[in-house]
């Protein structure tokens, strides 16, 4: 066994222990599907703000992102503006009054709190479907840990895919919300570190006696092996080779903020005035762990595309510049940060069939009739056995590994944001509240306008693609809205008429 696999293993070793013991601690904790869902909404803003951190950020961010920068140079730093603009935007426009707004709704998911705000069934249920777009968000992070168990401890991908696969489910399993929210906290801690140290270290590696002559050297060596490397918009890039792209990216970044598992972050928060000291927990740590997108960078200016893919660009890098236990540490940083985002992504989908389909459908309506402790039971049950279906069908999504992991994991974000943004919107910034058919024609022209110019071919970006059919739905939803109004009841209009009430 080389020094590096059996760094690895001690390192991932110590850090599944304190992760399972979390865990355990959590799963006494959780008693109800809001327990496992929203911790119970009484949790504090600096471990909320930093399991936002960890759960928007993903391991894309520290092998997809870097993988993009060795392929795609310098333009890929559009995603740093992308990531640390429009994600706190996002946040900033919607959190507070969403958080405000579910005081009095006290809803568990987004499908739940678009569901009860327009009283719509089929909006909830609806939304709760498409969250199934989040079964590729969760493919790619199993893509990053399948990668490092293959690149650093010799197992076969498939190998790596089934260990990251059970390993998640498992403790997720357990915990729900609880375990999600304070070992993503950890793992935040970790991301940030990384991030920083990376950074420092290519400054380090290439140091020309200042700051600017180092990274003078360093676009020398891109522009040596390709002139595109170094421009501001790379025509090789998917995402970034024009100012269209890129604020489609920005755009769909701000969507992103918005997401049903780090929406959920936000319902946890206990209180509402906290909600500043969350955000700019998360904004600071975001931005020092999305320093690791240079990592790819100088694998780029080091190695040139002498690298076994791009998604192991930056494992790459870090073979060459690090000794054995650096590259070991930031191999479990990489699998700290898939699991940080698969579990809430497995939460919030789970809640889902749980309490939204389960709880406020079928029991409410009659279709199941249990008692209400009897129901409680059976939907933390749902939310449980949910689990492991839902990583079975990641599993099998993976089974070929994608070129690039990052681009898998946005077909998933693009669908939700197009689906959801614009009910989220209205009924956060509208005047008047929008009637249920509006909002539910803004859901299904959003995402099907998103399978059509995405799967179509006509937008071969996902996060352009994922942009334009998000201002779409919300387009709808805004020209909809005074036209298809909700009917009164027939009772309520003759009681008008006996009572004389205009």
């Amino acid at each position: 066994m080389s020094q590096i696999a059996l760094y690895t293993w001690i390192g991932f070793a110590v850090f599944l222990a304190a992760m399972f013991v979390l865990g355990f601690i959590s799963m006494k904790k959780t008693k109800s599907v809001s327990d496992f869902a929203i911790g119970g909404g009484n949790l504090g803003p600096y471990v909320l703000g930093l399991s936002f951190a960890a759960t928007y950020l993903s391991a894309a961010t520290f092998l997809g992102y870097p993988g993009w920068s060795h392929d795609w140079g310098l333009s890929n730093l559009w995603l740093f503006l992308a990531m640390i603009g429009g994600g706190p935007i996002g946040v900033l426009m919607v959190a507070k009054k969403v958080r405000k707004l579910n005081n009095g709704q006290k809803s568990l998911s987004l499908p739940d709190w678009l569901g009860d705000f327009y009283n719509s069934d089929l909006l909830r249920v609806g939304t709760g479907l498409i969250l199934l777009f989040n079964i590729f968000y969760i493919a790619a992070q199993f893509v990053a840990g399948a990668r490092i168990f293959e690149y650093l401890l010799g197992m076969s991908y498939q190998g790596g895919l089934i260990f990251i696969a059970v390993i998640v489910v498992l403790y997720v399993f357990g915990g729900g919300a609880f375990a999600d929210i304070y070992t993503d906290a950890v793992q935040a801690v970790m991301m940030a570190a990384a991030g920083v140290f990376i950074f420092i270290s290519g400054i380090v590696l290439f140091w020309k006696g200042s700051i600017q002559a180092t990274f003078s050297g360093i676009s020398a060596k891109l522009a040596g092996q390709d002139a595109n490397l170094i421009q501001a918009f790379n025509p090789d890039s998917s995402h970034f080779s024009s100012l269209s792209l890129v604020t489609g990216a920005i755009v769909i970044q701000w969507a992103f903020a918005s997401a049903p598992h780090l929406f959920n972050k936000v319902l946890g928060l206990k209180s509402e005035k906290d909600l500043g000291k969350m955000i700019l927990t998360y904004v600071i740590t975001a931005a020092l762990s999305v320093l690791v997108l240079f990592g790819g960078i100088y694998s780029r200016a080091a190695l040139g595309d002498n690298v076994a893919a791009p998604d192991l660009a930056l494992m790459e890098y870090a073979v060459y510049a690090f000794p054995a236990v650096i590259v070991a540490l930031l191999g479990v940083v990489v699998l700290a940060a898939a699991m940080s985002t698969t579990d809430g992504l497995f939460v919030s989908i789970s809640t889902v069939f749980a309490n939204d389909i389960f709880l406020k459908v079928l029991v409410k309506r009659g279709i199941v009739k249990v008692n209400g402790s009897k129901a409680e039971k059976i939907a933390l049950q749902i939310s449980r056995l949910s689990v492991p279906i839902i990583g079975l069908l990641a599993y099998l999504i993976v089974l070929k590994p994608p070129a690039y992991m990052g681009d898998i994991m946005w077909i998933g974000i693009s669908g939700i944001a197009a689906g959801t943004m614009g009910p989220i919107l209205h009924a956060v910034y509208a005047r008047r509240k929008a009637s249920a058919r509006a909002a539910e024609l803004s859901m299904v022209i959003g995402l099907l306008s998103y399978l059509i110019l995405y799967f179509g071919g006509i937008v071969p970006s996902t996060m352009a693609a994922g942009a334009v059919s998000t201002f779409i739905g919300i387009a709808v939803i805004t020209v909809f809205a005074p036209i298809l109004k909700e009917k009164q009841p027939q009772t309520s209009q003759k009681l008008k008429k006996v009572y004389n009430i205009k």
